[in-house]
């Protein structure tokens, strides 16, 4: 990552178990903010994975040999860019690289529409005031 020719990555390519020890928000929202929209990779750490598609950025589970082929690219050619296409669930570069990846339909649409858990509730509000309105106000002694 220190490499100025990565300077304005956006996706990471990485190894198999990547976020393992990263069970925190944290660890997803600073690959976010270091500029990183998704992460491929043979496996993650499940806590890392689940954080991932809640607050971003996307992670993608390839096979080794698919993640290696794109590393030894990235390390070789000059100005190597790949698109990760989530609406397709489609990985592409110029070079005829083409695959596709599995993603969990209610996490694409959350991620495509920008929303979080929060925001999903948001989507609520106007249902959430009327129950509101309607509850019993029960003191707390």
């Amino acid at each position: 990552m220190n490499d100025p020719k990565y300077k304005n990555a956006s996706v990471l390519l990485a190894g198999a178990n990547f976020g393992c020890g990263s069970s925190r928000e944290h660890a997803p929202w600073s690959l976010t903010d270091y500029g990183f929209h998704a992460v491929i990779a043979p496996s993650f750490a499940d806590i890392f994975y689940n954080n991932s598609l809640k607050n971003g950025p996307l992670p993608v589970v390839l096979s080794e040999e698919k993640v290696a082929r794109l590393i030894e690219k990235a390390e070789t050619l000059e100005n190597y860019q790949i698109t990760v296409d989530l609406e397709n669930q489609k990985i592409t570069d110029d070079f005829g690289f083409e695959t596709f990846f599995a993603v969990d339909e209610f996490r694409k649409y959350c991620l495509i529409n920008g929303l979080d858990d929060i925001g999903l509730t948001l989507r609520y509000t106007d249902k959430i005031s009327a129950f509101e309105k309607t509850r019993p106000i029960r003191a707390n002694f």
